[in-house]
């Protein structure tokens, strides 16, 4: 009995050692998409993501790209200075349409062109495989891989700043432009109710009129942040989606398959931080814009059209 007992223990702890061998072998390392960007480092108690890790690369490389330019531009251009200034001067063309003012777009202009470069850079480097050098930690499931590189407009927490700057910068560029009271009027409008007292006499109308108008600015407060939500949830919603397609398409069939979508996914990159910089360059252009001057104007020209 006590040589078929040892044996025994023999076998079962040969089973019990051998088997997390072969678990080991057969474990794989796997990776998901998901909505919050992953950590990859700390400093200090300052946690870094792959996406904020993404917009230090893009803003570096900005840093680096300027000071070239500054160091390299001439009074005459020659070479990729004339390609720039091509660019530069197509571009202000195409803002003067949406400002119809040279004035506005000269102000506006270097914010907007800069807000564009920075989103199709972050779009663009988390489009092409740079996803492939990233880290191995070990995760509830198994190990799981954290790609290094991760677009910055890919997080929500990278395109909500920017909106928010976006919307910010516009309604300051307004107080620039036409004064401190005109911007705070166009929420808070204090001169719709004070034109009770100075027009009823002659606009009896005036009671039912004003009360609405002041309304009108608080829904414009309101529209603030709804324009907010929609720069932020639409840039981040699309660049989102690019990247979840290009890993389902590779691991489809990889190389192949991801190759057309790549290239779809590199002009969204170029439409998406289109539509956010003209958006922006929209809001600017209203922020400067003197809504009751054109009141008063197309009041004038009513009253010449009926004096006439």
């Amino acid at each position: 009995m006590s040589i078929k007992n040892t044996e025994n223990t023999i076998t079962k702890t040969e089973t019990t050692t051998l088997l997390p061998e072969i678990s080991n072998v057969n474990e794989e390392i796997s990776h998901e998409s998901t909505l919050y960007a992953e950590p990859i480092f700390h400093i200090g108690n300052f946690t870094v993501t792959n996406s904020l890790f993404t917009s230090w690369i893009v803003v570096f490389i900005l840093i680096i790209v300027a000071l070239v330019i500054k160091i390299k531009t001439k009074k005459v251009p020659r070479g990729i200075q004339n390609l720039f200034e091509i660019i530069m001067e197509g571009a202000e063309d195409l803002c003067d349409q949406v400002t119809n003012s040279r004035a506005i777009t000269n102000k506006a202009f270097p914010i907007v062109f800069t807000v564009f470069v920075i989103v199709l850079l972050n779009n663009w480097i988390g489009v092409f495989p740079f996803g492939g050098f990233g880290l191995i930690e070990m995760g509830e499931h198994g190990k799981m891989f954290i790609p290094l590189i991760r677009s910055g407009t890919a997080d929500i927490n990278g395109t909500l700043p920017l909106a928010v700057m976006s919307v910010i910068g516009a309604n300051i560029f307004g107080i620039i432009s036409i004064g401190l009271w005109k911007t705070i009027n166009k929420y808070v409008n204090l001169n719709a109710l004070g034109s009770i007292f100075t027009k009823i006499r002659k606009d009896p109308m005036i009671l039912m009129t004003a009360p609405i108008m002041f309304a009108v600015g608080f829904l414009e407060l309101v529209g603030e942040f709804a324009k907010v939500a929609s720069l932020s949830f639409r840039l981040f919603g699309n660049v989102f989606a690019g990247e979840v397609l290009l890993a389902s398409m590779g691991a489809i069939l990889a190389y192949a398959l991801p190759t057309p979508f790549l290239l779809l996914e590199v002009l969204v990159g170029v439409i998406q931080a289109f539509i956010f910089a003209i958006l922006t360059l929209v809001y600017y252009t209203i922020a400067s814009t003197d809504h009751e001057e054109h009141e008063e104007s197309h009041e004038k020209e009513g009253k010449l059209e009926v004096a006439h």
